[in-house]
């Protein structure tokens, strides 16, 4: 075979490293295991980088409790610049905040146990989290009454309403003495949240009730989400990443599929085949891990060399800093977590012994890893890079303007509509028998 030599297999006994992190590079040398050292792999080479990274996350993360667990924790470093998600992750991170939350814990039950027997009880079911019928109502009552209020009574995107929803569940929490959500900590952050599909959640679902009264009985609900600008805004942080970021290039952990693997996606073909910006590249880091097999054909299951053909992960790299792994996130998550925050921890140590200088001149991947917790504060700075996004766009708008066009075929009648009437001859003048003024 041409081209370098295969890399020897190392296989290291767990009694010869130390940490999760040497675990993981030397101790899983085949099979699933390897797919595993791989993503640890490029994760770590992707901090160490120091590139702005995105998050894509689908499933019942919040109801689980795997925020408390490893994903607040991750997001708290400042690598993340925004991410996406869905509506039911916004929706059921607010549960544990309520008033009532103490009096009606959540607790396991069978997978394969009795449903019947727990909906007579009223108890609702995620796999093996159980949690009573009441914390639904309860949250439902939460996001009426969060959505009646004054700053909620406009048209704004889906970025701005979670962040506002972030801050009333940050004060729910600190009223009843509760752990930081996921909102609360996006919203401290100022982390970016990305629902693709707003309507398809319970959040949205008593905005729907408060629409149907206004049409009824009058009551004030200007409540709205402006889609348009939302996306935009996407483009104008990826456009941000690629063009003023330290390291003018992005990369992706997406865990799970579905709309927030599709949204994360987006902005790259939005940027370059629909705006028609030039020098627009995908992701240069792709880190995936999903259920879904690859032959299902569903964008869940869309390996980072498919997405290549798309232009939404970087062509030149891809066979060097993607992988997808066939895995359920929430077994393998806490420990790529739990060995990402262990060698900060390690680089932070030996930065208090040697100063920051030193680290980086012999650990230039520490830097990476020590950038500043605060993060990146996308959200802070949404208008100012909507702004810029829309400068490099007006440059474009002649090009954009003649492209819009096309041949359309002709409409047919619609069913029970009146026929057409012909239209009318043009009149043709009569010549006139004396020129005028004669």
């Amino acid at each position: 075979m041409g081209g370098s030599a295969p890399a020897e297999l190392v296989h290291k006994s767990v009694l010869e490293v130390e940490g999760l992190d040497g675990l993981l590079e030397n101790c899983l040398p085949s099979f699933g295991g390897a797919y595993l050292r791989r993503l640890w792999i490029l994760l770590d080479e992707a901090v160490s980088q120091g590139l702005p990274m995105t998050l894509s996350i689908s499933g019942p993360v919040t109801v689980s409790g795997q925020h408390f667990a490893w994903l607040g924790p991750l997001l708290d470093t400042g690598w993340f610049a925004y991410m996406s998600t869905t509506d039911a992750v916004c929706y059921h991170d607010g549960h544990r905040a309520l008033d009532s939350a103490k009096a009606h814990p959540f607790h396991e039950v069978a997978i394969f146990g009795d449903d019947a027997a727990l909906r007579d009880e009223k108890t609702i079911r995620v796999t093996d989290i159980g949690f009573d019928e009441d914390i639904l109502l309860d949250q439902d009552a939460f996001i009426t009454a969060v959505l009646c209020e004054e700053e909620f009574q406009k048209k704004m995107t889906g970025t701005e309403f979670r962040w506002r929803l972030g801050r009333r569940y940050a004060a729910q929490e600190k009223h009843n003495g509760v752990r930081e959500g996921l909102l609360a900590l996006c919203t401290r952050k100022a982390i970016p949240i990305f629902v693709g599909a707003p309507g398809d959640g319970s959040v949205f679902l008593n905005s729907m009730k408060l629409w149907a009264l206004a049409q009824l009985d009058g009551a004030r609900h200007d409540f709205d989400l402006d889609l348009h600008k939302e996306v935009f805004e996407s483009c104008a942080y990826h456009y941000w990443g690629l063009r003023e970021s330290d390291s003018h290039a992005l990369g992706t952990l997406i865990l799970g599929g579905g709309v927030p693997k599709n949204y994360n996606l987006q902005p790259e073909p939005a940027l370059s085949q629909i705006l028609g910006l030039p020098d627009i590249a995908g992701y240069l880091y792709d880190v995936q891990i999903t259920t879904a097999p690859v032959t299902d054909g569903s964008l869940s299951s869309c390996p980072p060399a498919e997405a290549v053909t798309w232009g939404k992960v970087d062509k030149d790299n891809f066979k060097s800093t993607c992988e997808s792994m066939q895995c359920d996130y929430s077994v393998v998550m806490p420990f790529l977590v739990k060995a990402l925050l262990e060698k900060r921890a390690r680089y932070e140590r030996w930065a208090e012994r040697m100063g920051h200088k030193a680290l980086f001149a012999k650990h230039p991947g520490a830097r990476g890893y020590l950038r500043d917790t605060a993060g990146y504060r996308l959200f802070d700075r949404r208008d100012e890079l909507m702004q810029k996004l829309f400068a490099d766009v007006k440059k474009e708008l002649p090009r954009l303007r003649k492209e819009s066009s096309y041949p359309l075929a002709k409409l047919a009648r619609e069913p029970g509509s009146a026929p057409r009437k012909p239209a009318k001859p043009p009149v043709k003048s009569r010549a006139r028998s004396k020129p005028r003024g004669s």
